[in-house]
């Protein structure tokens, strides 16, 4: 049975076509606007962006993470990282702490309200995951989590990998 590239499954995926990689591009565009679609409906409500929303979400996953740890996974300027903060921290969605054992240090936390926007926003990213999953099947579950993370620059996969085995 053909896979959505054309190719019988599992055969000449190390030989894709110019065109099956074009196609594999433009479906991860799509795809993304997917995946970003509900939680823009439901950060726009409250005036905020997906700049607020990737924030929310590492705080969340790493509850006390300092600013420049967040500066190192977002990989955008103090700049703008402050910016979202101070948008974040004013309307009580996030509460910054001073380090205990460097005072400079500013440490992160999900206050109860920030905890309830990032449960909202991942619910519905998960739904859509989910359903795209069941679609899909475990083997192309595992095969697509292989492709992310294949395509992560090293520094970004070190970032990514210490989050899931904070997890774990």
């Amino acid at each position: 049975m053909p896979d959505t590239l054309g190719a019988p499954r599992g055969e000449a995926l190390l030989f894709l076509t110019d065109e099956q990689l074009r196609q594999g591009i433009e479906a991860m565009f799509f795809a993304y606007r997917g995946f970003t679609a509900d939680p823009d409906r439901i950060l726009s409500t409250l005036s905020y962006g997906r700049a607020h929303h990737r924030a929310i979400h590492f705080i969340n996953c790493a509850p006390g993470t300092t600013v420049n740890n967040l500066l190192n996974i977002l990989g955008v300027t103090k700049q703008s990282l402050n910016r979202v903060l101070r948008t974040l921290i004013e309307d009580g969605l996030v509460e910054s702490r001073v380090g205990r054992a460097d005072k400079r240090e500013r440490h992160l936390y999900l206050t109860e309200e920030g905890k309830a926007l990032e449960r909202q926003l991942s619910d519905a990213q998960r739904a859509r995951m989910r359903a795209a999953y069941r679609a899909a099947g475990p083997e192309a579950v595992v095969g697509f989590r292989q492709v992310l993370e294949a395509m992560m620059d090293p520094e970004m996969r070190r970032n990514y990998m210490k989050l899931r085995e904070g997890r774990e």
